[in-house]
């Protein structure tokens, strides 16, 4: 972890690995997406709505897992001080937030004819918009605490966004288990350690679009943080010329 502290050691890695990783999820998810629709059968309740899970499922874990990474990135700097773990929490948020936004929609696309309504408050669609206005918060959090420590220069978070983004991961396993938990339109966990509920002729373009965004989302965070360095040298450079 600490060999990548070296802000130049890390671009040197995440130059080449950003479009290895961005073309290639978006090609897998591509693949994973029309396999779904076009090769798969539609579900003997639900029809072809099923189909949006290809796109709901990867989001969800990504909502989830991406405020995961965050939380992680922000444990980072808040105990060893790592100088890029606020840029990697801050180059997160955006894509997370992205990405359970595009679960609550997507999830309101499928419950309306599943269920018959948009939108129903229970355990897992409210923890899930929690989370959304979560990243919200914390991508507001974080922009106003630029240049107000010295924790949050270079790109980086102040120690109360990271306290922040640390706190918040609490809503990550409420989420998972609100299904278990309460009861809720939501159907129960289909995919579990124990194996999956899913047809196999539906399931396996899942396993595609899955990893194709997962690699699409590692891509976009290291696309941010080569940007938010981009930015931070710039600024350092400008107020040197500015002090001259």
């Amino acid at each position: 972890m600490h060999a990548l502290a070296n802000p130049a050691r890390f671009l040197k890695i995440a130059r080449p690995l950003t479009p290895i990783l961005t073309l290639g999820g978006a090609g897998l998810a591509t693949v994973g997406a029309w396999a779904g629709l076009t090769q798969t059968p539609a579900d003997y309740l639900q029809g072809d709505s099923v189909r949006i899970l290809y796109v709901h499922v990867p989001a969800a874990w990504l909502g989830m897992g991406g405020w995961m990474g965050l939380a992680i990135a922000c444990l980072t700097q808040i105990v060893w001080r790592h100088p890029l773990a606020g840029i990697a929490a801050r180059a997160i948020a955006v894509p997370g937030m992205v990405f359970a936004g595009l679960c609550l929609a997507t999830g309101s696309i499928w419950g309306r004819p599943t269920w018959g309504t948009w939108w129903e408050w229970d355990g897992r669609m409210t923890s899930m918009l929690v989370l959304f206005f979560l990243y919200a918060g914390f991508i507001a959090l974080a922009r106003a605490s630029d240049g107000q420590d010295g924790a949050a220069e270079g790109g980086g978070i102040s120690r109360v966004t990271a306290i922040f983004g640390l706190v918040g991961a609490v809503n990550v396993p409420i989420i998972n288990r609100s299904v278990v938990w309460w009861n809720s339109l939501h159907q129960g966990p289909s995919i579990t350690l124990r194996g999956s509920s899913i047809a196999p002729e539906i399931l396996w373009p899942l396993a595609l679009t899955a990893l194709g965004f997962t690699l699409l989302f590692a891509g976009i965070v290291l696309m941010r943080m080569r940007a938010i360095l981009a930015g931070a040298k710039v600024e350092a450079r400008m107020r040197r010329m500015a002090a001259a």
